[in-house]
């Protein structure tokens, strides 16, 4: 990381910590104006920090979850085998 780069990154968290809580239509101009290592460096470390936090899993454990598959769906093929015809057939 150039020193250019960790003075830019340095200021957005002064920022963050004289302010309080930044908007993400704050912080985005200087993270868009960081070199592209600085910016998958970044991601990084916010992956790390979302994958630390207790509170961002979308399901609850121990629940049951319905999720819809073609299985048993026996009408499914036939459709899509005369979609096919259809398609070959107006291609011709």
């Amino acid at each position: 990381m150039g020193l250019d780069s960790e003075c830019e990154m340095l200021e957005v968290m002064s920022l963050i910590d004289e302010e309080g809580i930044m908007t993400l239509t704050e912080i985005l101009p200087a993270v868009r104006q960081l070199p592209t290592l600085d910016k998958i460096r970044l991601l990084r470390i916010l992956a790390e920090e979302l994958d630390t936090a207790e509170d961002i899993f979308p399901f609850e454990p121990y629940r049951i979850y319905y999720l819809p598959t073609p299985y048993n769906v026996f009408g499914a093929g036939k459709a899509l085998m005369n979609a096919m015809k259809m398609a070959g057939s107006n291609s011709n």
